[in-house]
């Protein structure tokens, strides 16, 4: 289900997320990027009870899966789905400041640039024999700076591997150095997943390119085709196999 889909579907309650397994909560400027890192899109979901409840029910059904990208990845933060409840914050509630979030970019400035991330060990259902890639994402955000106001919960992150991608320099070293880290996230950190990694926010973008024809670079060892898929199609294979 696209999170675009909320306001006409399941705030008019024409449906409900019992009926689906997934939930995709796009990026690209979603809820018009205008209220500051997916704040009203958090609000129209956190101040409306019974949608609310749906969500806490959603994420807490053992079959479900949910991927945040880019505003979708701030909004996930914002609802406590990552790292989640057990970790830092209160799961859909708000007003815990130790939630982790999504703050402007280090430089002040939108940006925009293909990136290179490396993929490390992590409970991620969607990165299930991606580990240990190095890859070229496109990345497009003004703010996509992961805060940790608890170092305690940023500890636990990086003990836990709930950090599953690191921006990373031309060497595949990981990076807090611009601009190689686009936004200054602390040790490079790009996505967060929860414990039982059925739960994915991450701030680049592997849905504009999961084809290598999307690509502006890549190493010419690659033996590729240009029309074929990139290694990113496998995070959305391996969510479909998941729910098989």
């Amino acid at each position: 289900m696209a999170s675009t889909s909320i306001h006409n579907i399941l705030l008019a309650g024409k449906s409900s997320l019992t009926e689906f397994r997934g939930i995709a909560f796009v990026g690209g400027f979603s809820y018009a990027d205008a209220l500051d890192s997916a704040k009203g899109w958090a609000a129209s979901i956190r101040f409306n009870q019974p949608l609310i409840q749906q969500f806490q029910d959603f994420y807490h059904r053992p079959d479900t899966f949910s991927l945040g990208v880019c505003n979708g990845c701030q909004l996930m933060a914002l609802l406590g789905w990552v790292p989640g409840s057990d970790i830092g914050g209160s799961l859909g509630l708000g007003g815990d400041m130790s939630q982790p979030r999504f703050i402007h970019n280090e430089s002040g400035r939108f940006e925009c640039r293909f990136t290179s991330v490396s993929i490390g060990n992590s409970p991620a259902i969607m990165f299930k024999g991606m580990e240990g890639s190095t890859l070229g994402v496109w990345s497009a955000h003004g703010e996509g700076r992961a805060f940790f106001p608890d170092e305690n919960v940023l500890a636990t992150v990086v003990k836990s591997n709930l950090a599953p991608v690191r921006y990373c320099d031309d060497a595949n070293n990981i990076t807090e150095t611009y601009p190689f880290n686009p936004n200054g996230s602390p040790l490079g950190i790009a996505a967060l997943c929860s414990p039982d990694g059925r739960h994915l926010a991450m701030m680049p973008h592997p849905e504009r390119c999961f084809m290598m024809w999307q690509y502006p670079w890549y190493p010419k060892e690659w033996q590729v085709e240009k029309s074929g898929p990139s290694p990113w199609l496998r995070m959305f294979q391996n969510a479909r196999e998941w729910c098989l």
